[in-house]
């Protein structure tokens, strides 16, 4: 389910399809994200999933899946 969602919050930002996106596509290479745009995707999870994503732990963020797996960490 976070996946799916995590999905849209992308696909919106970046204006891609949502099914393009796997666990392993990676932000900057697969998506042409910039920094922007990854903040602007990490505040959209942080809303959507209510949780607080540290700028540490932000900053570590790299592929699908390394976003994913932040939000599991936040939700337990």
């Amino acid at each position: 389910m976070e996946f799916e969602k995590l999905q849209n919050i992308i696909a919106e930002v970046l204006n891609v399809e949502a099914d393009e996106i796997t666990l392993n596509t990676t932000f900057v290479d697969d998506l042409g994200a910039d920094s922007l745009d990854i903040f602007q995707i990490i505040m959209g999870i942080e809303e959507a999933f209510d949780i607080e994503i540290p700028t540490e732990e932000a900053e570590k963020i790299v592929s699908v899946g390394d976003a994913v797996e932040q939000i599991k960490n936040a939700l337990n």
